[in-house]
């Protein structure tokens, strides 16, 4: 008998119900809102009781969840901070990926990336915290984990910097690359500040415009 004659033979692979889509799509939404979850009470807790002396059990509960959920999400105590990281990097290289084209120049852009960086901890005290603060408490987590995506942020402002030299908006005699680590640095020191004081609501936005002037007047040709 022929492969031909076989493969008529076959009975033919059922096409997914629009039912069976829905209940996929739902799962995968439940599975997202409870990972978003547990993130929440992390930072909540390490805000708290600090990275070292936090238990995963004590995620779990203000989770809402069972101590072994957390492990379907994340594989240790260290994963869910640098995760907490990570997802605040990943907006950032993700709006500097797909919004900043859309300025017009590279004085807009730098502009935009500081708003956009301090706009995210607004009114997350606890996070900025967990960022600033207690992320830095493991040396090896910052090496392995949130490094690379740190450095990849560097340069994408450095090319920002670049682009402004090019099109004679930035003076040539600054390296682009001290110019964004002087930026992060700013950024970092006034989120540092914030998280740790008692700032006023609206003291990052107000912060962000001051320090977008600055920079923007220094760089200035």
């Amino acid at each position: 008998m022929s492969e031909s004659s076989l493969s008529l033979r076959r009975p033919a692979r059922a096409a997914r119900k629009p039912r069976d889509l829905d209940r996929e799509a739902a799962k995968k939404r439940r599975s997202r809102d409870k990972r978003d979850r547990i993130l929440r009470a992390a930072t909540r807790v390490f805000a708290k009781n600090g990275f070292h002396a936090t238990r995963v059990s004590e995620v779990a509960k203000a989770a809402g969840v069972a101590d072994g959920t957390i492990y379907l999400y994340f594989k240790s105590k260290e994963e869910l901070l640098v995760s907490l990281f990570e997802d605040r990097v990943s907006k950032l290289l993700a709006f500097m990926r797909e919004d900043l084209p859309k300025r017009a120049s590279a004085p807009e852009r730098l502009r935009a990336v500081i708003d956009m960086q301090l706009g995210l901890l607004e009114g997350e005290r606890e996070l900025a915290e967990v960022i600033t603060v207690i992320l830095r408490q493991s040396t090896r987590l910052m090496k392995e984990f949130a490094a690379p995506q740190f450095l990849a942020y560097l340069d994408a402002i450095a090319k920002i910097v670049q682009e402004g030299q090019a099109a004679g908006d930035f003076r040539q005699d600054v390296a682009p690359h001290i110019v964004a680590r002087a930026v992060f640095g700013a950024l970092d020191g006034i989120t540092l500040t914030w998280a740790l004081g008692r700032a006023e609501q609206g003291a990052l936005g107000r912060a962000a415009t001051q320090l977008g002037d600055m920079f923007l007047r220094g760089l200035a040709p």
